[in-house]
Order: C-alpha cells, then structure tokens, then sequence
C-alpha cells in the first residue's frame, strides 16, 4: 500500500500502459481519476480499478483541449480534494518520414504527446505548488532519446516531454514537486499492431525485430507500470529531472 491516501490522475487511461497504471495505483492504496476520450474503455478500466480495491472516477478529457484539461484537474480536486500525482500518458503515434508526414498528423501528434503534457501539467501544477508537494510522471519514449525509423513526429514530441520534464523539474523542485519521465521501449499496447500494419508487416515479423534485442521480447504493460509507481513513491525520492529508461535493453545497442 505505497500510494494509501494518495490521490491519482492519469491522462490515457482507457487502455495500454495507462490502463495498467491506474490498475497498480489502486492495488497500492491510491486513488484513481482516469481521462481519456472512450467513455466505453473508461468504463471498463474504471471497474477494474474498482476491483483492484480502489476508489476512481472517468473523467471524459482531450488532452489537446485547454478545457478539458482544466476540467479534468477540477474534477479531480473536486471529487477527491487534492492530487498527488500527475501521470502524463496519452499518446499516439503514426509511423511517416518527414515527407510523408501529413500536416494534420504531424499537429496531432505533437498536440497528444507534447502539449497535452504540458496543458495537464499547466492546470494541475498550481494545485500541487499551493500543497508544496507533488510528484508529475510524464511518459516519453526511447525514441525521446535517440531516433526511430519512420517515426519524425513521433520523436519530435517526446523528445520535447523529455526537455520539458527537465525544465519543469528544475523550475519546480523548490515547491517540494519531483518532475521525472520513463522511456519505454516496445510495449504490448494496442499501438503496436497497428504500427506494425501501417508498416505493412505480420504481428509475427514485427515481434521478430524485438528477438535481436538484449531480452529477446517486446514488454509488458505491467512492466512498464511498476516504473511509474517507482517514480510515484518515495523510492525514488531524491530523483528529479529524469528520464528512466525501460525497453529491456534496446538503445543499449
């Protein structure tokens, strides 16, 4: 129970990473308030969260949209009367070059990854600097630290999440507010087989470039899950301004 008394929102929580989050946040005492733009998902999760021996709540939010980020945030302290931690997870991704890179996808992708981190952050950090307490985990990417083949927009953006969790750490460390971010690498979500299709290639081809790598497999969303509560807890109270890396080994190469 590391997360008792502690009040939870995760933004992508319908499915995938953030599903698996908000799952171990209640097993550990918290909390969970869950966004997302599946009403149906957001259900389904939040009876999990429900069966996990937690309290929770769906908040229907586009993190692309001011409005509903600021709703979500007031929700959240309306409903349960604070938050202590902020996990910044919605995102998408479209496998293009440069040039073919429609505008529209481009814009999407850094209004989901990037600005609907910062836009969550923006609404939920005056709350947790009035409490001078608080901890944001913000959900980048391998591909935020080195580059990925077809993936222009999609490094961009969480290239940007990992400078702006360093500038958030730096400018908010003395409100007592850790700002830290994982680097996943490939992960059991419902994005990767349509990465894979997009790309033109069997579920099973695509699992064969993941046996090159140093664990030989692709991860799992629960793995991914027990890093974020890591950075949650007072496990990793002396950490700020990082970018934890959990992609069984794969920019190791």
């Amino acid at each position: 129970m590391r997360l008792e008394g502690k009040v939870a929102l995760i933004t992508g929580g319908t499915s995938g990473i953030g599903r698996a989050t908000a799952v171990l946040f209640a097993r550990e005492g918290a909390k969970v308030a869950l966004t997302g733009r599946d009403e149906v998902r957001g259900r389904v999760v939040l009876h999990e969260v429900k069966n996990a021996g937690g309290e929770g709540v769906f908040i229907r939010s586009d993190v692309r949209l001011a409005s509903d980020c600021r709703h979500a945030v007031d929700e959240t302290i309306k409903m349960f009367k604070k938050i202590d931690l902020l996990f910044n997870n919605a995102g998408v991704f479209f496998p293009r070059t440069v040039p073919d890179c429609p505008e529209e996808e481009w814009d999407q992708t850094l209004d989901v990854n990037l600005k609907g981190t910062f836009l969550m952050s923006k609404y939920a950090l005056p709350h947790m600097i009035e409490r001078r307490a608080g901890v944001i985990v913000n959900n980048s990417s391998g591909w935020g630290l080195v580059g990925g083949d077809a993936a222009a927009a999609y490094c961009a953006s969480k290239g940007g999440v990992v400078l702006l969790t360093k500038a958030m750490a730096i400018d908010h460390g003395r409100h007592g507010i850790r700002v830290n971010c994982i680097c996943p690498g490939d992960v059991e979500t419902p994005m990767l087989p349509e990465d894979a299709r997009q790309r033109g290639q069997t579920w099973e081809q695509y699992l064969q470039g993941a046996a090159n790598r140093p664990l030989g497999r692709i991860g799992k969303p629960e793995e991914i899950a027990r890093a974020v509560l890591f950075l949650a807890t007072d496990d990793s109270s002396f950490m700020t301004g990082s970018a934890l890396v959990v992609d069984g080994g794969g920019s190791a190469d």
